[in-house]
């Protein structure tokens, strides 16, 4: 098991960041909140959890505990591949998940890629007795350093990396530019939910 990765982040991909870790480069595919945060040579630890199947083993890269505790929560559910969990996280914070769950809200659920209704009531019933109570409100976003992508690029590779089609991400950069000129500092995790929210309406 490999609990944590730590070293200068060496490439960062629209689903994934290198991590050098002795001499050493480690893909780590995070979420695009996570992503966000980090910036090439940075020095970086991300909580890990590691995947493993018969063809492959594949290294999942969190901000904190929480969010890896809740990630592999989350597998738990049938139908739940570490795909889908990895897009709820990037989506809703840990604390977010857990309220939507407590106060049944499937709605909020459909905001992820390939989860509709019917799933979103289902995961609301496998995940009630396990994900557990809020922690406590619900924190602000935290405002993403400046760094050499704009927000944009990195909005798009988000949405792309969630499976839409560049298309419909350019349609969805393209809806939210007036909430993100209206930022006094750019907030990605904010602009990816009202990206989703418009391709939802469109849908």
């Amino acid at each position: 098991m490999i609990a944590f990765v730590q070293g200068p982040v060496a490439a960062i991909t629209p689903g994934s960041a290198v991590v050098e870790v002795g001499g050493v480069g480690m893909l780590v595919k995070c979420t695009p909140r996570t992503l966000a945060e980090l910036r090439i040579g940075q020095h970086t630890r991300l909580t890990t959890s590691l995947i493993v199947k018969e063809d492959s083993l594949t290294l999942y890269g969190f901000a904190d505990e929480d969010e890896r505790a809740t990630f592999e929560i989350l597998l738990t559910a049938s139908g739940v591949a570490a795909t889908m969990a990895l897009a709820m996280l990037g989506v809703f914070t840990p604390d977010e998940l857990r309220r939507a769950v407590a106060q049944g809200d499937a709605k909020s659920l459909t905001a992820v890629p390939r989860i509709g209704p019917k799933l979103a009531q289902k995961l609301l019933l496998e995940y009630k007795d396990k994900l557990g109570a809020p922690h406590g409100s619900v924190p602000a976003q935290q405002p993403v350093a400046s760094g050499p992508a704009p927000w944009s690029e990195q909005l798009h590779a988000a949405l792309v990396g969630l499976g839409y089609a560049p298309r419909e991400a350019e349609e969805a950069v393209a809806a939210v530019t007036p909430e993100a000129e209206a930022q006094q500092r750019t907030d990605v995790g904010a602009l990816l939910k009202s990206a989703l929210r418009s391709l939802n309406r469109t849908r």
